[in-house]
C-alpha cells in the first residue's frame, strides 16, 4: 500500500478508503477501549485523528506513545462525527517507529519565538513554524513558476566573487591563508587560492546582467551574504535574493514588472496556502488580510524621491532619523509613506546618485539615477532596483567617481563595449517577502537556520 499525505486525505471530498499514513503524534488521549491520536506529517496545518482500538495486537505499545513519537498507520478513512474535521482513520495496524522521551521540548502549550530559536531544529514541528516553512516552500515554487511562464531563463550566479556589487564593504572574506601568510600586517592575497581577495557575494546582479545581455530576460534566486554586525529583527548574515534582469527594459517597465510579480506570488499563496495564511491572520497579525488586499486590489503609487522627502517633512510625526534631501530613507520613513500616508504599496524613484551604487543609470539632470524602491506596509523597502547604466563613458565616470578599481570590473565594462542595450532589474529579499505575507516581524523566524552575529549553532 502506497503512503498518502495527510493533506491529500483532508482536502478530498471523496472517501479514499484504506490508506497508509506516517507522521508524528501531536496529542494523545487514552481510554480503556481505544486511544485518540492526533497525527501530523508536515503536509498540512491540520492534524488527522486516528482511533486505535484496544484489539490491536500491540495496543499496550500504543498506550506508551508520547507527544513527538513517530508512527505508521494503516486503516480505513471514515466520516468524523467530531467538529472541524471531515475525516478520521480507524486504525487496523499501528507500527511504532520511535517513542519520544518525556523531555521532548514541544509540549501542548504556546512557546515563545525566542525559546524556539534556541531549538531551531525542532521548531518546524510547531503549527506556526510548520506554516511559515510551507509558505516559504510554496513561495519559492511561485517564483520559478512566474518566471517560467514569462519566458525568463534561470541563471545560477557565483556565490564566491572578487567583486563588491554594492560597494558597502560588508563582505565575508573567503581565504585559504593563515597567520603564516601575513606580510607587513596584511594577507598577501597573491598566495591565496584565487590569487586575489575574494568574498561571499552580496548580490548576483552583475553576473545576471551579463546573461540578460545574451539571453534577454533572466533571473537568479539564491543565497547572498552580508557581514553587517547588526542584531536587529531585520538583519541576518545569510539570506536569499530574487534578482531578475531584463534587456531592452527601462525604469517604468521595471516597476511594472515588480508590481506584476508581487501580485502574482501573493495570489498564488492565497490560493494554495489558505489554512496557513488564516493561522497568521488569527494569531499573529490581525491586519494581515488588509495588507494582502492592498497588494492584490490596488494600483501601486509611484512617487519621485524629492516628493517623498517633502511628504516626510510635513508629516505629523516625529522621526528618529533626520529627513533631508540627499539622505537615504530609513525604515521609519518608508513605513510612514506606505502605511500612514498612502496606505498602499508605493514606488519611490529617481534617487540622488550620491546614495546609490555605480551601476545605476544617471538621469539627464546629472544629479539623480533611475533607481526605484518598492515600499510595503510593515516591512518598508521590499524591492530595490534600477535601470542600469548602459553607456560606457558614463559607467567609467561613475567607477572613478566612487574610487572603485576599474580593472576589477573589466568584464562588466566589456558588456558595454559589445552590443550594449538599455536594461533593468531589481533585488527582492525573499525573507522580507515571507514576513510581508505572514505578519511575522522577525526575519530570524522565516528562515530555517538564521545566521546572526555570534550565532551559528545549527
Amino acid at each position: 500500500m502506497n503512503r498518502v499525505k495527510i493533506k491529500q486525505i483532508l482536502d478530498t471530498d471523496k472517501n479514499p478508503g484504506k490508506v497508509l499514513i506516517k507522521g508524528w503524534i501531536r496529542t494523545k488521549r487514552d481510554s480503556k477501549e481505544f486511544s485518540f491520536l492526533e497525527i501530523n506529517d508536515g503536509s498540512s496545518l491540520k492534524n488527522i485523528q486516528v482511533i486505535a482500538q484496544n484489539n490491536l495486537d500491540n495496543y499496550e505499545d500504543v498506550t506508551k506513545l508520547t507527544t513527538g513519537s513517530a508512527v505508521s498507520v494503516k486503516g480505513e478513512v471514515v466520516e468524523s462525527p467530531g467538529k472541524g474535521q471531515k475525516w478520521e482513520i480507524n486504525a487496523s495496524e499501528l507500527d511504532v517507529v520511535s517513542i519520544a522521551p518525556e523531555t521532548y521540548p514541544l509540549q501542548k502549550k504556546r512557546h515563545t519565538d525566542e525559546f524556539l530559536r534556541t531549538i531551531a531544529h525542532l521548531r518546524p514541528r510547531t503549527n506556526k513554524y510548520g506554516s511559515v516553512f510551507r509558505i516559504r516552500s510554496e513561495l519559492a515554487y511561485a517564483v520559478h513558476k512566474f518566471y517560467n511562464e514569462k519566458g525568463f531563463r534561470y541563471v545560477h550566479t557565483p556565490i564566491i566573487t572578487g567583486s563588491d556589487c554594492e560597494g558597502a564593504g560588508e563582505l565575508f572574506k573567503v581565504t585559504t591563508l593563515d597567520g603564516n601568510d601575513v606580510e607587513k600586517g596584511k594577507f598577501n592575497y597573491e598566495k591565496d587560492f584565487f590569487g586575489k581577495e575574494t568574498n561571499l557575494t552580496v548580490s548576483g546582479q552583475l553576473s545576471a546582467e551579463m546573461f540578460a545581455l545574451s539571453l534577454g530576460d533572466v533571473y537568479t534566486f539564491g543565497p547572498t551574504f552580508r557581514a553587517e554586525n547588526s542584531n536587529t529583527s531585520r538583519h541576518v548574515a545569510e539570506f536569499w535574493m530574487i534578482e531578475p534582469e531584463m534587456a531592452f527594459c527601462d525604469l517604468e517597465e521595471n516597476m511594472n514588472h515588480a508590481e506584476e510579480f508581487l501580485k502574482y506570488v501573493t495570489q498564488h499563496i492565497c490560493d494554495n496556502c489558505a489554512d496557513d495564511i488564516n493561522l497568521f491572520t488569527q494569531f499573529v497579525d490581525k491586519s494581515l488580510k488588509g495588507v494582502i488586499d492592498s497588494i492584490l486590489n490596488s494600483k501601486f503609487k509611484r512617487l519621485p524621491y524629492d516628493e517623498a522627502i517633502e511628504i516626510l517633512k510635513k508629516a505629523d510625526q516625529k522621526f528618529e532619523y533626520e529627513v533631508e534631501y540627499g539622505l537615504d530613507l530609513q525604515s521609519e520613513h518608508e513605513r510612514y509613506i506606505t502605511e500612514k500616508h498612502f496606505k498602499i504599496p508605493v514606488f519611490i524613484y529617481n534617487y540622488p546618485k550620491t546614495i546609490k551604487p555605480f551601476y545605476m543609470r544617471i538621469n539627464d539632470d546629472n544629479k539623480t539615477v533611475a533607481a526605484m524602491d518598492l515600499l510595503v506596509p510593515r516591512i518598508g523597502e521590499l524591492i530595490g532596483g534600477s535601470q542600469r547604466e548602459e553607456r560606457l563613458d558614463r559607467l567609467l565616470d561613475r567607477l572613478k567617481e566612487m574610487d572603485l578599481p576599474v580593472e576589477d570590473y573589466w568584464w562588466y565594462i566589456d558588456s558595454r563595449k559589445y552590443g550594449t542595450v538599455p536594461h533593468s532589474g531589481f533585488g527582492l529579499g525573499f525573507e522580507r517577502l515571507i514576513m510581508l505575507l505572514t505578519g511575522v516581524t522577525n526575519i530570524r523566524d522565516v528562515i530555517p537556520f538564521p545566521r546572526t552575529p555570534s550565532s551559528i549553532d545549527f
